[in-house]
């Protein structure tokens, strides 16, 4: 059930906050959580962005990924399950036995399992002469997630929290700091020689960075690449939909208000400083502190004029680049067309040269697998999207955009009979999503998903936190270390949320 949309009494708040993304929910329910009074403000009709979900007849679709971290029970990189805590809410979950079954060129094909032995064994026979590398490389990466799940996780701005973690656990901190400046593929090239390998640990940071190892730091590694071993990738009962409308019910129940239909227009600026947003109706909402969990792009330049845009801003957007949009196709299919053995997530690439490239690697998530109900008895639904840019759709007449919607829905059908044959004859339902689709739903600038390094930065040391040089006016979200997932936008609230109420002095 929809969380239900309350009418503000006061035009007056302590925060607003700008999108009900995932970033955004973690943000209010954590502030609304310590008593404050909290507005979201969202353009949809629902809460969620790209974590959100749609309906078609009996099919439940997820509108981004299903490949989940940050639902497990132990530690503290399980962001997700305590960010629904806060609120007293809380998901039933399928534990996900693979994380992703990788089909590449070369006949490279293996299975990430969640046993992270079994993960090794099936690698190390592959590349049986890379097996000291092998055990050496991902054994960083599980130093790396040690320090952080020692730790707890809140704004890295903050100088009492910085304090008290470093008098808590002075090793893990020193720790993380030597690998704060290093990418995956600094430390890589360190431990592995053979290139065909190289390339692989290139595909499995471009998996969930949409970059290679050169350019993705290794402090997202070290989560990634090892708690999905240790919490597990886990879906929830319901589709990912679900954290979304449990986070917007436990805001309600925290006493904060959350109002659909509400496009922000402007963050309203007096004296240099943040104190409202207007709506498109002209509607205005006044607070202490804003948070914009729109992306960069749009939140310096179209919230706040180009002419307001500080320059750190600008340099910011020099360091980052938007990453592609996709391609999406949501099918339903014949339950008969996959085998009983089938894993629920798959990519699919045919040559190295185009693991970069415009509808090059192909993402698949078949999440029924795991959930059943979301589709009708005898069905499953299939979700494969692949990297596009909006330029690839712009300028055409409705006719030309639906030809062509249709044609690379049957190119992509094509390529994943490859993995899935008989695809084409046990379709039951097809809708296909584009760049454009994404900037529509989600107010994404271009459909992106997200900021990737223009070039090779220094790990994270480039990516910006929640605060911004326009006092009152905060970020949160993918544009905000330590950048995109479902998981990585809960830290970025749980900083945020953290950092805002320190600043309000709650």
């Amino acid at each position: 059930m929809n969380a239900i949309a309350t009418t503000p009494t006061t035009t007056s708040y302590d925060v607003v906050v700008i999108g009900s993304g995932i970033g955004g929910l973690v943000t209010a329910t954590q502030l609304a959580a310590k008593g404050a009074k909290v507005l979201v403000l969202e353009r949809y009709l629902i809460p969620g962005g790209s974590g959100g979900y749609f309906e078609r007849g009996q099919y439940r679709f997820d509108v981004g990924a299903s490949m989940i971290f940050g639902f497990g029970d132990k530690g503290t990189t399980n962001l997700l399950t305590r960010a629904l805590a806060a609120v007293g809410m809380k998901l039933e979950i399928f534990a996900d036995p693979v994380q992703i079954h990788y089909h590449l060129p070369d006949d490279l094909e293996l299975r990430v399992h969640r046993d992270y032995e079994k993960f090794l064994q099936e690698l190390i026979a592959i590349f049986p002469h890379e097996e000291k590398g092998i055990r050496a490389f991902y054994g960083k990466c599980w130093e790396v997630f040690n320090y952080l799940n020692s730790m707890e996780l809140l704004s890295l701005e903050e100088p009492r929290y910085l304090a008290r973690v470093f008098f808590q656990k002075p090793f893990s901190c020193l720790g993380l700091a030597k690998y704060l400046p290093l990418n995956v593929g600094d430390l890589a090239r360190k431990q592995i020689k053979d290139p065909k390998l190289l390339q692989f640990i290139d595909m499995e940071c471009y998996l969930w960075s949409v970059v290679p190892a050169d350019k993705t730091p290794m402090i997202n590694a070290g989560m990634v690449f090892s708690d999905r071993h240790y919490g597990g990738i886990n879906y929830p009962k319901g589709g990912v939909g679900q954290i979304a409308q449990k986070l917007a019910e436990g805001l309600i129940q925290a006493g904060g208000e959350i109002k659909y239909k509400a496009r922000v227009s402007k963050i309203i600026l007096e004296n240099g400083q943040a104190v409202g947003v207007k709506l498109a109706d002209n509607t205005e909402y006044r607070a202490q502190k804003i948070v914009s969990n729109a992306t960069r792009w749009d939140t310096f330049g179209k919230l706040i004029s180009p002419e307001q845009t500080p320059k750190q801003e600008i340099k910011w957007q020099q360091r980052y680049q938007k990453s592609p949009s996709f391609l999406s196709l949501h099918l339903g299919v014949e339950a008969s067309l996959l085998p009983k053995d089938t894993d629920c997530h798959h990519i699919l690439l045919e040559s190295w040269d185009k693991m970069e490239a415009n509808e090059g690697t192909i993402f698949v998530s078949i999440p029924t697998l795991l959930d059943p109900s979301l589709a009708p008895p005898g069905y499953h639904i299939i979700h494969t999207f692949t990297p596009s840019w909006i330029d690839d759709w712009q300028g055409l007449s409705p006719q030309a955009y639906q030809e062509k919607k249709e044609l690379a829905a049957t190119k992509l059908i094509h390529r994943l009979e490859a993995i899935f044959p008989g695809l084409s004859a046990s379709l039951d339902y097809q809708e296909v999503g584009t760049p454009r689709t994404h900037r529509r739903f989600l107010g994404r600038e271009d459909g992106t998903y997200g900021p990737v390094p223009s070039r090779k930065l220094a790990g994270l040391l480039g990516m910006p936190f929640n605060r911004t040089s326009i006092p009152g006016l905060y970020c949160v979200g993918d544009s905000t270390f330590p950048g995109q997932g479902l998981n990585a936008v809960a830290f970025s609230g749980m900083s945020c949320g953290h950092r805002v109420a320190v600043d309000l002095g709650l």
